[in-house]
């Protein structure tokens, strides 16, 4: 029989521990790093490998400084093909040499191997593609995430999982059952994994888990009339929708209520449409920031 092999280990601190200094430190903002063709055209660059590749770049080191964690949208980068995931794998190094927490939007879901596959590629230690953490969708069973989850706690890496989204269509799956809704019950399921996290709150952080959750800023009073209770997680809350999508800082503070210290805001159009200068981005993620704050 082959030698069995052997498991990772964490090399560094939990996820949500390492995610509440960093929000502690620098704020709850998150940076998209997002190079919508319009945006590269916007920049004055070609939608080509060159211009993804400039503009990931000049945004990461701009807003480096200024965000709690960068968040490059992993399918603006395939459509280049395996050049852009060459550049994604270069900006996701580059963001660890700047010491910023780096969240891959690709919102991976699938079953067994392919699952185990996924996690092996977006957090599996020396995976060029290993971020600190990375967006999952749990609509085929939150359970099918278990590879990705269990990986993410042995390489001290986190998941943020899809819990309650803002689009129209989110609503016809994620609200059903109304009090009992699929939506509640995925929120409970990332609640009770960081149940079992040794969740430890920092001198002016709070306590979170490394099993995060995806809401959207726009979501309005859907928690509420869903009955369910973020602050009871002690999950991440990543938070989509600040600032062009049309959230405002206020409206975040109203939704998400006494789960706020929870919440890492994203903005990205309303960051990235200040470039390509890099004074102009740092500016805006900072005016951003400070709203939140």
């Amino acid at each position: 029989m082959p030698d069995a092999q052997p498991q990772p280990t964490a090399a560094r601190a939990p996820f949500g521990r390492r995610l509440a200094a960093a929000m502690a430190d620098r704020g709850p903002l998150c940076a998209g790093i997002d190079p919508h063709p319009s945006l590269l055209a916007q920049w004055g660059l070609d939608d080509d490998v060159a211009g993804l590749r400039r503009f990931s770049l000049t945004a990461l080191e701009a807003l480096a400084p200024v965000a709690a964690a960068v968040k490059p949208q992993v399918a603006l980068f395939e459509r280049h093909g395996s050049a852009g995931l060459a550049v994604l794998e270069e900006l996701l190094a580059a963001a660890r040499g700047l010491d910023v927490l780096s969240i891959a939007d690709a919102k991976r879901g699938d079953i067994g191997s392919t699952m185990a596959a996924y996690a092996d590629a977006w957090l599996g230690e020396g995976s060029p593609l290993a971020a600190d953490s990375v967006t999952l969708s749990p609509y085929l069973g939150y359970e099918s995430l278990r590879p990705a989850i269990d990986l993410a706690q042995r390489t001290g890496r986190g998941v943020f999982v899809l819990g309650l989204t803002s689009n129209p269509e989110g609503a016809s799956v994620q609200h059903v059952g109304a009090q009992a809704s699929v939506a509640k019950r995925i929120i409970e399921a990332a609640g009770t994994d960081n149940a079992g996290d040794d969740v430890v709150p920092g001198p002016s952080a709070p306590a979170l888990g490394s099993v995060g959750l995806v809401i959207g800023a726009t979501v309005g009073e859907a928690l509420e009339e869903l009955g369910i209770d973020l602050a009871a997680t002690r999950a991440p809350v990543l938070a989509p929708g600040f600032g062009a999508q049309g959230a405002t800082a206020e409206d975040m503070r109203r939704t998400f209520g006494g789960a706020w210290e929870q919440v890492l805001a994203t903005s990205s159009r309303g960051i990235l449409a200040a470039g390509p200068d890099a004074a102009g981005l740092r500016a805006a993620a900072e005016k951003a920031r400070d709203e939140l704050a």
